[in-house]
């Protein structure tokens, strides 16, 4: 396999991860500011965990989300 077939792959994938948990994390946040459990001024110190058994790949990458 070429390596721009690998990125192609790469990147394919890393935008339906991202737009889907781009979704996930505004529905939660709103969820969460109309129920009480966050004020909306927080820094949320916030993980997300890519794993493949196969290459045994296993990482996480943390970052905040500043409200």
């Amino acid at each position: 396999m070429r390596d721009e077939a690998i990125t192609a792959a790469v990147e394919q994938f890393i935008k339906k991860v991202s737009f889907s948990t781009q979704r996930e994390v505004e529905r939660v946040l709103r969820t969460a500011l109309a129920n009480g459990k966050i004020r909306g001024d927080e820094t949320l110190t916030t993980a997300v965990t890519v794993t493949n058994e196969k290459l045994g790949l296993n990482t996480t990458i943390y970052s905040k989300i500043v409200l």
